[in-house]
This record gives structure tokens, C-alpha cells and sequence, in this order.
């Protein structure tokens, strides 16, 4: 259900629904008229830039997926869950997608005891061995990917896939505009504010195919993980496997789980409990990183955000940052230039590799996606 607008920055409290939405920009919506008044004074800095972006929302549900429309628009209109989507598919609660609805929100300390090694798909449908041909080119979108791995676009994986190429994508961005020190054979990322996706660290092990000759070593940090995986070290061997018993996946995991990776390439995870600001000194003396990456940060949401940008603008290591829609981006933008004082290095831009599964019960009626804008210092 969506908040009013004015909620907490009025005295008054809320008549009922917000079901008012202002008439111009209609990204925002009042319990009642005297809140739509009383917040104006406000709301007026803001409605235009809201409904600039309020008109460019139909490029958000652009994919290339035959279940587009459902994933998109029909949840946005209520017609469809992200429940049912997953139930459609056999998928609904099951591993890795358990995390995805708000049935399988309230995470238990057994959901991050195992890693969930098993997309619920057949091998046709999913990522389960290793590449067959080497990338040609960058990838740019998710049809690219899907050609790539030669998996059919009614396949729902890149609802997962999401965080290894957003991931991917980011280092590309780096790269691009030479942002990155120069890379022999190792590449060191600091991941900051992991959430849901320490549910599903096998989709992590896809990062072997998208960077097959370096050793990749991902340090997790934030308040989220969990306090018994702290300090702990994990390899990723393999790819998370499909439902076929008599898939190669599955011998090569009855073999003894061996992988035919190159010595000098690997995926590897560490994990720190808190904040980054607070824990980097001890991390640096692990590791110093080529890239700092911040997946769907909220960074004008919270004010923990200030401190590590502090820190991050003296370490000049770059740094690329998701969120969730174009106005938390814009927000975490003003806030990060205010700090730095200097002008993003990455302007604010559409992240091709966003999950194509749009967000539910979201503060504005603009559409949200997990990983959906990405900029960079």
C-alpha cells in the first residue's frame, strides 16, 4: 500500500489510503487534501524532476523477456504478484528464489547457513556448466547475456543474475572511461551493504564464466551479514546446478565437486559484520580494492552513508553505486557531490543488468527495480 506523502512531516495524522495522487507529477500520492496542502511546501522542490522522470518510466520495463509485461506492468497494476510470477514458474519459495516476495522476507539463521546450490530449472532454462565459447564482446544487456550463455529468453534466471552481472557491468563502466589501475590477474571488489543477496551466493558463482582469467576476490561488508559468518572465508567452486539428475553438473559434483577452471582464475568471498567506515582499517590490511562497489545503497535514505563517502573520497578508489529508482539516484547524487565537492564520475544512467521483476509496495508510484540506476565516483 502506498505511504502519504506528507507521513511524518506533518503534525496531523493520516485520514486513511493514499489514494490522492498530485495532479502533476503523479509519482506521489496523500491520505487526504489538507496533507496534499500542508506538504506542498515541500513537494513543489520536487514535482518537476518527479515528473520528468514519471514520463520516461516506460524505459525502466523495457526487456527483452516474452514475460516482460507480467513482471512489469502487471505487478505495477496489481494484477500480478511477485508471488504468483514465481508460483507460475514452479519457483515460490524454493532456494535461491525464496528471498524474492515478501513470504520469504523474514530471513532465519538456516537460510544463511547453506548456500542454496540449486536453480529449480532444467539445464536448458539455466546457467549450470561452464561456458562453451569464449565472450566475444562486452556484454551490454541482457539479451547479449542470454545469447551468450545460449539460454532461452523465457528463462526467469535473470531475476538472480542480476547481482553477479550488475557486478560485471560495473567493473565494465570502470574500465571504460580508465577508472581502474591496471589488472594482471587478480581483481580485488569491496561490496558494500549485501542484503537478501547473502541468501543467494551461488548466483555469485557465475562471476567464473563472465571473468574466466582472473582471480576474483569479493569482500561482503555491511550491517547485514550475519554475525556467525563474520570474519569467515568461502571459495565458489562449480555453478549452482539445474533439476536434471543426470545433468554434467551433477557427475562433475559426485566426481569430487572438480571444475576444470584455470589455476589462475577463481572466485572467492569474505565477510565482515558492520560498517565500512568503521571496519576498513582491518579490511585494508586484507586486501585494498581495485573497485568499491554499492548495490542499491539508499545512500540519501541513511545517514551511515556519510562517513564511508568521506572515505571513500580520501582512498580515490572508484566507486559505483545502484539504487532503486531515478529519485534515490538523483538524491544519493546531490548528497555525494555535497560531500566530495566535485561532480559525479559516472553520471546517473539506466543499469541494463536490472532485475526484471519490478518492486512491490514502494514509497512513490515511480517503478523500482533491484540494481535499476547505476552512476560511479
Amino acid at each position: 500500500m502506498m505511504e502519504c506523502g506528507a507521513r511524518g512531516s506533518s503534525r496531523m495524522l493520516c485520514s486513511g489510503p493514499a489514494i490522492r495522487r498530485c495532479g502533476r507529477c503523479g509519482a506521489v500520492a496523500y491520505c487526504s487534501i489538507s496533507h496534499q496542502v500542508a506538504h506542498w511546501s515541500y513537494h513543489k522542490e520536487e514535482c518537476g524532476r518527479l515528473e520528468k522522470q514519471m514520463m520516461n518510466a516506460h524505459l525502466l520495463h523495457h526487456f527483452p523477456f516474452p514475460f516482460s509485461m507480467e513482471a512489469t506492468l502487471q505487478v505495477v497494476e496489481k494484477k500480478v504478484t511477485r508471488c504468483s510470477f514465481l508460483m507460475q514458474r514452479n519457483l515460490h519459495l524454493l532456494g535461491m528464489w525464496k528471498h524474492e516476495c515478501n513470504c520469504g522476507a523474514s530471513v532465519s539463521s538456516a537460510d544463511y547457513l547453506r548456500v542454496n546450490d540449486e536453480w529449480g530449472l532444467q539445464s536448458l532454462l539455466c546457467p549450470c556448466q561452464e561456458v562453451p565459447k569464449p565472450m566475444s564482446v562486452c556484454l551490454n544487456n541482457w539479451r547479449s547475456y542470454y545469447d551468450w550463455r545460449s539460454i532461452p529468453l523465457n528463462s526467469p534466471v535473470a531475476v538472480l543474475l542480476h547481482w553477479p552481472l550488475t557486478i560485471y557491468h560495473s567493473i565494465q563502466l570502470a574500465a571504460s572511461i580508465n577508472l581502474l589501475p591496471e589488472i594482471s590477474n587478480k581483481l580485488l571488489v569491496h561490496y558494500l551493504g549485501p542484503d537478501k543477496e547473502l541468501c543467494q551466493l551461488s548466483v555469485f558463482k557465475e562471476l567464473h564464466a563472465l571473468f574466466p582469467d582472473l582471480k576474483l576476490h569479493i569482500e561482503l561488508i555491511g550491517p547485514a551479514v550475519p554475525q556467525f559468518r563474520n570474519g569467515e572465508r568461502m571459495t565458489l567452486t562449480g555453478y549452482a546446478k539445474c533439476l536434471e539428475i543426470d545433468c554434467y553438473c551433477k557427475s562433475r559434483a559426485e566426481n569430487g565437486g572438480r571444475y576444470p577452471f584455470d589455476k589462475s582464475s577463481g572466485v572467492s568471498l569474505g565477510f565482515h559484520k558492520g560498517f565500512y567506515h568503521d571496519l576498513f582499517k582491518d579490511v585494508l590490511k586484507e586486501s585494498f580494492p581495485h573497485v568499491i562497489i554499492a548495490p542499491n545503497a539508499g545512500i540519501a535514505a541513511y545517514s551511515s552513508w556519510l562517513p564511508t563517502i568521506e572515505l571513500i573520497k580520501d582512498m580515490n578508489v572508484p566507486t559505483i553505486i545502484t539504487d532503486y529508482c531515478e529519485e534515490a539516484a538523483y538524491l544519493a547524487a546531490s548528497c555525494i557531490t555535497t560531500v566530495t565537492s566535485r561532480p559525479l564520475s559516472i553520471p546517473v544512467q539506466l543499469n541494463p543488468f536490472r532485475q526484471p521483476l519490478v518492486m512491490e509496495d514502494t514509497a512513490l508510484y515511480l517503478p523500482c527495480y533491484s540494481n535499476c540506476f547505476i552512476f560511479g565516483i
